[in-house]
């Protein structure tokens, strides 16, 4: 006990010495930040205490005109905050200070904004034809009565996202390209399946840009020069009994695509067209067609071997061609169906054991 009173005693006469060579400015400005305080504490609040933005701007300005005397001042000041930290107080200010520089100005700076109508027209002339620059938009925003400067139009492309002319021609080209030919475009591709004991399968497929209409050509383990000539003759026979127009033919680059195979349509008078390297986007209609077979049958089933993979593909083709609604084509089948009938009873037909569901109406 007289240890702790003979400490009090000291800290008490330090207290003293160190306040003597004080300004009477500082104190005063300690003296007002510790009331300040002590009516906070007497509210009787649940700690820590609320405190409103005006309670908050005095004490931030007496911490701040405290902090700036002396340095011996800046360090009595987190013994003179009792109730808060000095880092505290000061991000209230810094909050204060942003608040002041946000408010709303009267007229802002520079040129006034274009209508929301005519940003509207500029970003649609830039999206339907993505080979205009700056100056050809501004040159048929003229036209159009619209008087746009070069900076104005590239601000707005900017804040919608929209890539300078030549990035932003390029992209979508091959999309463009398929508006252009689908009505007599014929694409095919390979994929591989797997089957159970690790044996790899290739398959040959053929499909109709325009229709979405598959047509299997085979499967084998040996995709050889001779074999794959072969399904490109067979196929042949339906371009000449005109059920299957095209006048172009699509594929990529893969080695298993003899100069053979492209001499056999050229043949027809079909016009050969290799995809670039490395771009399966430019063969989109059968890369999508892979993923659907994928999703919809082979994900679910353990293929046993080259038998096996042709009669489920066989089936899902079938289903695909005369059964399945093409979102690409407005939910219609490849093969139009006959209009359904309003009434009858709903029927489940199982297309591969049960994998697939295909419905329809009793026919009475």
């Amino acid at each position: 006990m007289f240890f702790s009173a003979f400490a009090q005693l000291l800290a008490l006469l330090m207290d003293l010495v160190t306040t003597a060579w004080r300004s009477d400015r500082e104190k005063d400005l300690e003296i007002l930040l510790l009331r300040r305080q002590l009516a906070i504490l007497m509210r009787g609040q649940s700690r820590p205490p609320r405190l409103s933005r005006w309670e908050k701007l005095g004490l931030a300005i007496l911490v701040a005109k405290l902090h700036q005397h002396s340095r011996a001042a800046r360090t009595r000041l987190r013994e003179s905050l009792l109730l808060f930290k000095p880092e505290t107080v000061l991000g209230w200010h810094r909050a204060l200070v942003r608040r002041k520089w946000t408010f709303r100005r009267h007229r802002a700076p520079g040129r006034p904004r274009i209508s929301i109508e005519l940003e509207q027209l500029i970003v649609r002339l830039a999206q339907e034809n993505p080979r205009w620059g700056y100056s050809r938009l501004q040159g048929e925003l003229r036209k159009l009565g619209r008087r746009v400067a070069r900076a104005t139009i590239s601000a707005v492309l900017r804040r919608h996202g929209i890539r300078p002319a030549p990035i932003r021609g390029r992209r979508g080209s091959w999309r463009t390209w398929y508006k252009h030919y689908r009505h007599q475009v014929l694409a095919c591709d390979f994929f591989q399946v797997e089957t159970l004991f690790l044996r790899t399968v290739y398959v040959l497929f053929f499909i109709e840009v325009r229709t979405r209409k598959v047509h299997l050509a085979g499967c084998t383990e040996q995709p050889t020069a001779a074999w794959v000539t072969q399904q490109a003759r067979t196929l042949r026979w339906a371009l000449q009994d005109g059920t299957l127009p095209a006048d172009l033919l699509l594929h990529d680059r893969d080695g298993k695509f003899p100069p053979s195979f492209d001499a056999v349509f050229r043949s027809e008078g079909l016009a050969v067209v290799h995809t670039p390297p490395r771009q399966p986007q430019a063969n989109g209609i059968a890369e999508r067609w892979i993923r659907s077979v994928r999703q919809e049958c082979l994900d679910h089933l353990l293929i046993l071997n080259e038998r096996h993979l042709r009669r489920a593909l066989t089936a899902y083709v079938a289903f695909y061609n005369e059964r399945r609604p093409h979102q690409g084509l407005g939910q219609q089948c490849p093969i139009p169906l006959p209009r359904a009938p309003s009434d009858g009873a709903i029927q489940r037909r199982d297309v591969l054991g049960g994998i697939i569901h295909d419905y329809h109406r009793a026919v009475a």
